[in-house]
């Protein structure tokens, strides 16, 4: 019996869409990290490394011990390779710019969502005597028992993306239903 119902809360957490929603999220970030990273090491680094006298960031390092005394090394794997111990600064600014970008590409992500998503109108109120939360419809407090006047709930307010879908309509009038007719044809 208790299996049964393990099994059933499993399915009703994975109906419930949060899990969906977090496993699809870590796959686009995952996806997103390989696609950032490429971004900035091959295309955005190379430019400014270029500006700033032919530096490559990525191999940007300081010797902090070992090595040989006044052997300068092409590369952090040549100096890691004679025993040095190295301070990677290329690597860590190519990744605090990775970051950035990263954090950019969601901030505009959620904007988007959020302009598609409707305006939802709020719904509660505080009670004026008691302080706490109640229905804006409500006549009595169900916390001190206070006699409250009733407020108007407002309509959900439609959502930009649905905003700009009706004033294509109207721009586009009837040609939208001939055309879909011509591409049935």
């Amino acid at each position: 019996m208790a299996k049964n119902n393990l099994l059933k809360d499993f399915r009703a957490f994975i109906e419930r869409g949060n899990a969906i929603d977090m496993a699809v999220g870590i796959i686009v970030g995952s996806v997103m990290t390989g696609v950032v990273n490429s971004l900035v090491k091959d295309i955005i680094m190379p430019p400014i490394g270029l500006l700033i006298g032919g530096v490559d960031f990525s191999q940007l390092f300081i010797v902090l011990r070992g090595g040989q005394a006044g052997v300068v090394y092409p590369t952090i794997e040549a100096a890691q390779a004679a025993g040095a111990t190295t301070m990677n600064v290329g690597v860590f600014m190519n990744s605090v710019v990775s970051f950035l970008i990263t954090m950019f590409a969601i901030f505009l992500f959620v904007r988007v969502v959020n302009k598609m998503r409707s305006k939802q109108p709020v719904t509660v109120r505080d009670c004026p005597y008691c302080k706490t939360s109640i229905s804006k419809a409500a006549t009595k407090c169900p916390n001190c028992c206070s006699a409250v006047v009733p407020e108007e709930v407002e309509a959900p307010k439609e959502s930009e993306l649905v905003k700009g879908i009706k004033g294509l309509k109207k721009v586009a009038g009837g040609k939208i239903s001939k055309a879909s007719r011509v591409v049935k044809k």
